[in-house]
């Protein structure tokens, strides 16, 4: 059972994706207040970056590595999830200085969090996790981390990326 804040939390660990299963449509919101889907990225590999909350210490890391590690790869695109408001993202993406990542929000009805296996039922955020997606909307590398407190595998699925043809 995975822990947040050294607590169990409850998620849906039956919806959580495994390497083969083609990711579902989502309709998030951006910071700007526009819906964006996972069709808006058809054709680049995604790196589906979810966080609980972007303004914490190891959501901000693992937001800045993977968009500093793969931000110069042609036809990818690094997409981090939170339930964060999306005004709160905007000015994170401000004071950090990345005005080009994508942060897209769930924090309206959870759907995704749903969807997804990664919303934690108790706080209504969601739990840390990286889905690495071929151009085609394949999973090719998975990690939901049981310590929601703790940052994922970087290299990894920095790999799993870079492997994608």
């Amino acid at each position: 059972m995975p822990t947040f804040i050294g607590k169990p939390v409850t998620v849906d660990t039956a919806k959580q994706l495994q390497v083969g299963d083609i990711a579902p449509e989502f309709s998030l919101m951006a910071p700007d207040l526009s819906t964006k889907s996972l069709s808006d990225f058809d054709g680049k590999k995604k790196v589906l970056s979810i966080v609980p909350s972007v303004d914490t210490g190891i959501c901000s890391t693992q937001t800045r590595k993977f968009n500093e590690a793969l931000s110069e790869l042609d036809d990818t695109v690094v997409i981090t999830i939170s339930a964060d408001l999306p005004f709160a993202q905007d000015k994170w993406c401000a004071a950090e200085g990345l005005d080009n990542a994508i942060l897209l929000s769930d924090y309206y009805d959870n759907r995704f969090g749903k969807a997804y296996g990664v919303l934690m039922e108790e706080w209504h955020l969601l739990a840390r996790a990286v889905l690495v997606l071929d151009k085609d909307n394949k999973v090719t590398y998975v990690e939901y981390l049981d310590n929601v407190n703790s940052e994922p595998d970087y290299e990894p699925a920095i790999e799993a990326v870079k492997a994608i043809n």
